[in-house]
């Protein structure tokens, strides 16, 4: 978005055109949309600035749920904000922590510094970007006094109205819509900079989950957080934030309900044992906070392969952590031995996972032959030096 389509949609007729769209959500819809509102005599500014809003709030709706609806996005913002669940959750923490005022560096459309202010904590947001500045204004302008935004760069924020700092560095190139990944190095605020500051306050700082372990600094607690099964962000906390001996999470978010597994260091991993009546498979941020060995043990399970992250028992026991699997049958990893063992089980429908091994899902998957009514779990993996295909049944998810 230009500031020039954002200066045609803050006016009291632009928002009001807004709201009477309703959702717009394909491409042809924007389409559409666009073609009655310039048949209208709307100014392509506005006719742009409203439809794009309408197809992002459309989006938006899988993160920030009903508020959506009144809220203003860029798409890159929209890409990068962190679903509204997850920062409820930043925000407990530091009302855990007695923090009671906040400074949102990088704060984006405002998804952190909303659930912020939600639990009672004055926010004090700032953006690089004049464009995203402003939007964030808007999404915050409901809390009033509570919630202030500013234009301006972290390293130039005033801090000493704070107790603490939460940090998004921008982790792409800047801009509205078309971004790119940048390198560590080159991250806005520089991490130098945040790891020094978190080393003076209590701070929270997102990071992409996939960061370099080892650049980490030593005294943060370190979690990784997942949401519905996709590992969505890494968490620095120092200070007060972080808590006593607690140095690896592993945070699992499922609908409304969330699990968490921590440690003081990463875990060592179980022995290798053979498949036995279950396959486990950990979620990925117990696998990016490196807890597998932790999991395992709860399991009385062992690895199915040193360098793959699957777990395997007998005991009919599952976990928050792992997606677990009953094993059906084992078989070699070629579609012509696959399909025989599919059409033995009538199996029509198939689910297939893979790790540890070359191959393309999709692809594999037209080489079998489906044509049963009973459905099932194909789990492509490598297991020492051989290539296995495991049939199995999912185990329902433990509570």
């Amino acid at each position: 978005m230009e500031i020039s389509e954002l200066q045609a949609l803050l006016t009291p007729a632009g928002l009001e055109l807004l709201d009477a769209l309703g959702p717009v959500e394909s491409t042809a819809d924007v389409a559409r949309t666009v073609s009655r509102l310039r048949a209208d005599g709307h100014s392509p500014d506005l006719v742009s600035a409203v439809v794009g809003q309408a197809h992002l709030r459309s989006k938006a709706a899988a993160k920030f749920g009903p508020f959506a609806a009144r809220m203003l996005f860029t798409r890159a913002g929209l890409e990068q904000a962190t679903r509204l669940g997850v920062a409820a959750r930043h925000a407990q923490r530091f009302r855990r922590a007695g923090i009671t005022s906040i400074a949102d560096l990088g704060c984006g459309i405002g998804g952190d510094a909303l659930a912020f202010a939600g639990a009672g904590i004055a926010v004090h947001a700032v953006d690089a970007d004049e464009v995203t500045a402003a939007i964030a204004a808007y999404n915050l302008a409901p809390f009033g006094d509570s919630a202030s935004v500013q234009h301006g760069t972290a390293e130039d924020a005033d801090l000493t109205a704070s107790d603490a700092v939460w940090m998004d560095p921008a982790r792409r190139t800047a801009g509205h819509s078309e971004t790119r990944r940048v390198s560590a190095d080159d991250y806005s605020p520089s991490l130098d900079w945040a790891f020094d500051l978190a080393s003076r306050m209590p701070t929270g700082i997102k990071l992409g989950p996939a960061h370099d372990r080892d650049a980490l600094p030593s005294d943060a607690e370190a979690q990784w957080v997942s949401a519905d099964g996709s590992v969505v962000e890494l968490v620095l906390w120092t200070g007060a934030l972080a808590r006593e001996g607690v140095r690896r999470s592993a945070l699992v978010i499922r609908g409304e309900r969330s699990h968490e597994l921590t440690a003081g260091a990463d875990a060592n991993d179980a022995e290798v044992r053979e498949l036995g009546a279950f396959l486990h498979e950990p979620d990925g941020a117990v696998i990016r906070a490196r807890l597998i060995g932790d999991v395992a043990r709860s399991l009385e399970a062992g690895m199915l392969d040193e360098k793959i992250a699957y777990l395997t028992s007998d005991a009919a026991v599952t976990s928050p952590f792992v997606q677990s699997f009953r094993v059906r049958e084992t078989m070699a990893a070629n579609p012509k031995a696959i399909s025989a063992v599919l059409k033995a089980h009538d199996i029509g429908t198939l689910e297939i996972k893979k790790r540890g091994v070359d191959i393309d899902p999709a692809a594999f998957r037209k080489k079998l032959t489906l044509r049963g009514t009973q459905s099932a779990t194909l789990i492509l993996v490598r297991s020492g030096s051989q290539r296995r295909a495991i049939l199995a049944d999912r185990v329902p998810s433990a509570a």
